[in-house]
């Protein structure tokens, strides 16, 4: 009998309203947890892929220098000759800047948790009207 009046006395509104609030911070919790690894591995994605471009341009770029060393050494042989390595760099250098405006680009893009940021700052502003 002791149990039931317990459950059934004047506390038992605070106590709900104290788990109610509990629950919802939990859930909000999860919530904001949830969002923010979903972002961290879009950002590792993006890092990858940035990494790789970097690799690809630095390739090319490396590619592109040797390249013209041949052209420059290889200015006195026959004309045909010349030109091949000279369209092979051209070539080169030009996925070179490609890919390298590429990642600027894509690293400029790229952004660190920004919707979670986002909707932590539309809690705090929810939470501090309701003060």
């Amino acid at each position: 009998m002791a149990n039931l009046q317990q459950s059934q006395g004047p506390g038992k509104g605070v106590i709900n309203i104290g788990q109610r609030l509990v629950t919802t911070l939990v859930g909000l919790v999860e919530t904001r947890v949830r969002l923010a690894v979903v972002e961290l591995e879009e950002e590792k994605a993006n890092l990858i892929q940035m990494l790789l471009m970097t690799g690809l341009t630095m390739l090319f770029t490396a590619f592109g220098l040797m390249s013209l060393m041949i052209l420059i050494i290889w200015a006195v042989s026959p004309q045909y000759r010349l030109m091949a390595v000279a369209i092979t760099t051209g070539v080169l250098f030009g996925l070179a800047v490609i890919f390298g405006l590429w990642t600027l680009a894509k690293s400029r893009r790229s952004t660190l948790l920004n919707a979670t940021r986002k909707e932590l700052k539309s809690d705090r502003k929810l939470l501090e009207e309701e003060k």
